[in-house]
């Protein structure tokens, strides 16, 4: 499981000119499932952006993480991350879940940050989706459960 982790000041994600998910500061997660993803990965990269300290303290160093703050997430699912780029010039998606078993991932993945008590917007899964957002900082991190 990967995860493409943003930190916003805002963030949105609309589908055929509607709003399906917005916030106003805090993570853009990029959550992207791959063959043989299981609740442990699910587990460890869920705990591991609940908790990682990447907004910035009093004395202006990362020491907060989005628990901290108060902030957001925003979680969009990206098949995308599971591509191969080695060969050739067009990605290969071999390796991403089968979209049965990576929606569920997903769900779950946000029904876990709520219950880490953060509040969460999403996309919909498998949608054609239009995402905005200001990257605060640029602060950008790439997590590989595995």
């Amino acid at each position: 499981m990967k995860a493409l982790v943003q930190r916003v000041t805002r963030a949105e994600v609309t589908i055929a000119g509607r709003t399906a998910g917005c916030i106003q500061g805090g993570m853009l997660v990029f959550l992207g499932m791959e063959k043989g993803d299981a609740e442990k990965d699910l587990d460890r990269i869920v705990k591991k952006i609940a908790n990682l300290r990447i907004f910035s303290d009093s004395n202006g160093r990362m020491n907060l993480s989005v628990k901290d703050t108060g902030g957001e997430i925003l979680v969009v699912s990206q098949f995308t991350l599971a591509a191969d780029c080695r060969k050739g010039n067009r990605p290969s998606f071999d390796s991403a879940e089968v979209p049965e078993k990576a929606k569920t991932l997903y769900e779950q993945a946000i029904a876990m940050f709520r219950r880490e008590g953060i509040p969460v917007a999403s996309g919909e899964f498998a949608a054609d989706m239009q995402v905005s957002l200001v990257n605060d900082g640029p602060v950008t991190f790439l997590i590989d459960s595995r």
